[in-house]
């Protein structure tokens, strides 16, 4: 008898005695004592969370409980000697086979409110035995449910029990001569023979008893392979008995339990990999005991364990005995330690030594796979396996990583690879301590760096920046930065940076999250000045005006006195758009003509001319200074055909374009480039730009007295800004609906628009256009 099958016969013994079932220190104790007698209760409380004191009081009590259920006095050194009598007594009485579950003394059986959500995998089991599998080995992680669910669907099934439980410790693997022999002699009265191939044969004649189905669990099965998953060599008889058990004429069936994968070529077995339970057999489980606590949390728990039984026993029994039943107070503490409880580490980090143990080459690519974030890219290809194994000849590195797959250790699914969070968090642990936190992470960024060639959506944008997450760990900033800075191939331009195309995909709150804390501890005032600027980018965008001035006017600083002249065009620029969204018109002309200078006589920054007359076009029409603006109009069309422009700056310099012609009352021809810039951001699906472009054209059509269009425009661009947290256009776009309600005489709805445009300008602060705003209001 096995301490899980102790374990439950136990529990149901007191459940039927108090009404209780076993709690979590109880099952501490009893599995500590029932594995070594000679452990102390303060052995015990090294090994978790509670005092010697308190592990004494709930062991007097428990052990004058047992008493009462055994018949027999019992103490922390006798109580497993009591149970084991207890079990034999029991089935030694029973004068028929178990028939079914349900039925107990001819009484229904109290139901099992500790096993939940198998009811598919039992059927699938027996679907197996139904198609004449003789033994099915049962593999899945440590603490899945494996031997749980062997032995009831043994004993649903109305099987006779035998069963053999593999020590730990393969030296501790008793005989299976001794194995037999006992078999013979306490469950078929049959005295064994000399030799152990005539009592192998006398086994296979019980087991064709038709008489009697018997079911055999040999639980463990691990504990006796070698790293290629065969027998170890000093108890290479099991594999006779295994050939036994799968003699078809047999009326038995064997369930075997296992972490690893059997290969014995001479032996008949069914593979069945399990699976941690689903989700809703947590959420069952955790109602059954009345817990208190949102779905959420038991959702979040359930995702962050894999579904794996002993992990929802282990936690429900701490949650009840040290939260008070609720969930959501013990998630709230411990999401970020998912191996605080003793026996949950214990079982994970058996697996590990394990491992080491068997196939050291498997055990540092398990550590090293570590390394790995699994969050914003949640898989690896086997290329990101590969370069981890480094240091083994490529033609084993196949066998390596089969190696984790036959143990389970490793998620897969389509070529696509991860570690279950609670075993990246024993990895991560252990390859801190092995020396190679900084070459693994290095190993892994060169890995994201090749990985992607080209970027052309989020993903890609989001697997290039895995790189700087890897040199930020290991504290290389200069490398993280060029990550950022590193220019890529991509699906617009030719040739743009890694911060470049996270506004272009709309990846703007990470990219902020990404550079903040790098710019805190550069050292090379060339990538602090183009970071300073990326991030300017960034905060402009979402909204945040001051934000994204203060980023240009350090990195201009930078620029002008290391004479980095890109860095400082674009920053002026890049100040000069700040100021044309504040309404700040004489200090953005001023900037815009600063720069429009500065590039005059450079043909490679020949675009920074045409985005600047773009600007300065639309300002002056704005204000009525009209003296020049068809003349700007006029290089502004040539310059749209140079090849400098970036299909972001083609965009925008379309959008201003039409907004200019607006100004001059073409409409026709501000349509026909609004139209254009829709097109245009649509192709590159540019739906910053695109919803700004939409917002112009809804006040077109309000010029044309389209209204009804109008309305829906201004609407559809609302909307879009609202998503993408476009807080500076979003008000603009309020007050151009504020403006078309305001034409055709609804004036609450107008207001409401006006209110909403000042209160989204006021949080920026843009006082001039709050002004411009009020002005509008008085008409």
């Amino acid at each position: 008898m096995g301490a899980e099958e102790a374990l439950e016969l136990l529990d149901r013994l007191v459940f039927d005695h108090t009404g209780k079932h076993l709690d979590i220190v109880q099952r501490v104790i009893l599995r500590s004592a029932w594995e070594d007698k000679k452990q102390t209760y303060q052995d015990m409380a090294d090994l978790c969370r509670y005092t010697e004191a308190h592990l004494k009081a709930v062991g007097a009590e428990l052990w004058h409980t047992l008493s009462d259920v055994l018949g027999e006095k019992v103490s922390k050194s006798t109580f497993r000697a009591a149970v084991e009598r207890f079990g034999k007594s029991q089935q030694s009485s029973r004068t028929t086979p178990i028939l079914n579950s349900a039925v107990n003394n001819g009484k229904p059986q109290e139901p099992d409110y500790n096993f939940v959500g198998r009811d598919r995998e039992i059927a699938e089991i027996n679907s197996l035995v139904n198609c004449g599998a003789k033994i099915i080995l049962i593999q899945g992680k440590g603490g899945v449910g494996k031997t749980t669910l062997a032995r009831k669907y043994l004993k649903a099934q109305g099987f006779y029990l035998l069963e053999l439980w593999m020590a730990k410790e393969p030296q501790n693997i008793g005989s299976v001569e001794s194995v037999v022999e006992e078999w013979l002699r306490g469950h078929f009265n049959e005295e064994p023979g000399k030799e152990f191939g005539t009592n192998l044969d006398r086994l296979r004649r019980k087991l064709r008893d038709e008489t009697r189905k018997t079911g055999v669990l040999i639980d463990n099965l691990e504990s006796a392979l070698d790293k290629n998953g065969c027998i170890i060599p000093d108890r290479r008889l099991y594999i006779e008995l295994l050939r036994v058990l799968a003699d078809p004429t047999l009326q038995s069936v064997t369930l075997i339990t296992s972490r690893e994968r059997l290969y014995e070529s001479g032996v008949d077995v069914n593979f069945y990999a399990l699976k941690g339970l689903d989700e809703s057999a947590w959420q069952e489980f955790f109602a059954i005991r009345q817990m208190k606590g949102s779905l959420t949390a038991r959702s979040q728990m359930w995702q962050a364990f894999g579904g794996n039984a002993k992990a929802m026993q282990i936690i429900s029994g701490v949650i009840m005995t040290d939260f008070e039943g609720d969930a959501d107070v013990y998630w709230r503490e411990n999401r970020d330690d998912l191996l605080i409880e003793r026996e949950l580490e214990h079982l994970v980090s058996s697996q590990f030594d394990r491992l080491k143990q068997m196939d050291r080459e498997a055990y540092k690519l398990l550590c090293r796979l570590g390394c790995y974030r699994y969050q914003d890219v949640n898989h690896v290809g086997i290329q990101g396996l590969q370069c981890l194994l480094w240091d083994v000849p490529e033609q084993q590195s196949k066998r390596v990583i089969k190696s984790l797959f036959d143990r389970l250790l490793i998620e897969s699914r389509k070529g696509k690879y991860w570690l279950h969070p609670v075993i990246c968090t024993e990895a991560i642990a252990r390859l801190r301590q092995s020396g190679e936190w900084e070459i693994t992470n290095r190993k892994a960024a060169e890995f994201w760096n090749n990985s992607v060639t080209k970027v052309a959506d989020h993903q890609n944008a989001l697997m290039a920046l895995e790189a700087y997450h890897h040199y930020m760990e290991i504290g290389d900033f200069e490398q993280a930065a060029n990550v950022i800075i590193q220019g890529r191939q991509n699906r617009w331009d030719s040739v743009l940076s890694l911060g470049v195309l996270f506004t272009r995909v709309g990846l703007l709150e990470t990219l902020i999250a990404v550079i903040n804390p790098l710019i805190q501890n550069l050292n090379s005032e060339c990538h602090l000045s183009i970071l300073h600027n990326i991030l300017g980018r960034a905060y402009h965008q979402i909204g945040n005006i001051s934000g994204a001035m203060d980023c240009h006017h350090k990195a201009s600083e930078i620029a002008t006195k290391c004479d980095f002249f890109q860095e400082k065009v674009s920053s002026i620029f890049n100040l000069g758009l700040c100021y044309i969204d504040l309404w700040e018109v004489e200090r953005a002309n001023y900037l815009l003509h600063s720069v429009k200078n500065l590039v005059a006589n450079n043909k490679t920054y020949y675009q920074y001319v045409v985005y600047s007359l773009c600007c300065l076009a639309y300002l002056e029409s704005s204000v009525s200074q009209n003296n020049h603006v068809n003349s700007m109009l006029e290089e502004i069309n040539g310059g749209l055909r140079n090849d400098r422009l970036t299909s972001w700056g083609r965009g925008v310099s379309l959008l201003f374009i039409s907004l200019t012609y607006k100004n001059l009352g073409q409409i026709e021809t501000a349509l026909e480039n609004c139209n254009e810039a829709i097109t245009h951001c649509r192709y590159n699906e540019f739906s910053f730009l695109e919803a700004r472009a939409i917002s112009c054209l809804a006040s077109l059509y309000r010029e044309q007295g389209e209204f009804t269009i109008a309305i829906n425009k201004h609407q559809e661009a609302i909307t879009s800004m609202t998503k993408v947290s476009d807080k500076c256009n979003l008000a603009k776009a309020h007050y151009q609906l504020g403006l078309t309600y305001q034409r055709i005489g609804e004036m609450k709805e107008s207001q409401d628009n006006f209110n909403r445009a000042i209160a989204l300008f006021n949080d920026m602060p843009a006082p001039k256009q709050v002004e411009k705003v009020r002005i509008a209001m008085s008409y």
